[in-house]
């Protein structure tokens, strides 16, 4: 069993690999919690998509991919908080009209191309064991940028989430909160992609601030029990990818999601048998 744990650490490609895991968990999960707190996952998986077509410019230019899926992400975002402020549309409605949009405009680009390289296929799915030092330095520049920037604007996020025209009522540039939280999550996801890709990056970016909320209302709390679960999660995925020869990403995703199927079942208060057995116990005093 000591051999088991122990193994995958000696080697220098999982080190960076747990490196990375456990700092895009973390971010994933500081700026998710907005998300979830807001109730616009689908934001997370419009952003995904809408980097696509940047990594697909990236690829057809030869150009760092990372960096031009950021800013095809970042342009989505400001334009879904533009459009968003209409009343005549909804923001579901704005994020699903870019969501397809930017996948389709990808995979136009895409198909220009002769082939496919294995620079574009790693990015949609993940590349988390083939990363240098450079790698995980960059990951860890950005995370803690986007952590502190989350830290020093929390009251004001919080504030829009719960009650907008209150917000906006109250002073705060609601519009130009909406842009930094939606560029937020681009940069998020983009360090998350190097992790789990480009598919699968809205679970690290949900399910576990998903799975905290299940047990508890404060935000506070439910960061640090996200960031907890997060963390757990992509440790025990990368043991089980490694020592089952199974794809990190996934795994990583699969674990997550294994964790909020339990906490949905049996979360103290919300969990599905909780519930059960609180209606089971107070049928006999009803009576």
């Amino acid at each position: 069993m000591i051999e088991w744990l122990t193994e995958p650490w000696q080697l220098a490609f999982m080190q960076r690999a747990f490196a990375v895991a456990l700092i895009s968990a973390v971010v994933c999960v500081v700026v998710g919690a907005f998300v979830v707190l807001r109730g616009m996952a689908f934001i997370g998986d419009a952003v995904a998509h809408a980097v696509f077509p940047g990594v697909a410019v990236g690829f057809v230019l030869h150009a760092n991919l990372s960096l031009t899926g950021a800013a095809a992400g970042i342009i989505t975002a400001v334009a879904i908080a533009l459009i968003s402020q209409t009343r005549r549309l909804n923001e579901d409605t704005v994020i699903g009209i870019f969501w397809a949009g930017s996948f389709g405009l990808g995979i136009v680009i895409v198909s220009t191309q002769d082939a496919y390289t294995g620079d574009l296929t790693s990015f949609l799915f993940g590349q988390i064991l083939a990363l240098g030092d450079g790698d995980v330095i960059a990951v860890a520049v950005v995370g803690a940028v986007l952590v502190a920037l989350t830290f020093l604007l929390r009251r004001q996020l919080i504030a829009v989430s719960l009650d907008r025209e209150t917000a906006k009522a109250s002073g705060l540039p609601v519009l130009v909160l909406d842009m930094v939280l939606y560029a937020m999550v681009t940069a998020a996801i983009v360090v998350a992609l190097q992790a789990v890709g480009n598919v699968l990056v809205l679970a690290l970016l949900v399910t576990p601030a998903a799975t905290a909320r299940m047990g508890t209302e404060r935000l506070g709390t439910m960061t640090a029990v996200a960031c907890v679960l997060a963390a757990f999660g992509s440790i025990a995925g990368l043991y089980i990818s490694y020592h089952y020869n199974l794809a990190a990403g996934g795994m990583i995703v699969l674990v997550l999601t294994g964790m909020f199927l339990l906490a949905w079942l049996a979360a103290p208060k919300h969990g599905l048998l909780w519930k059960r057995r609180s209606k089971e116990a107070a049928a006999p005093a009803a009576q």
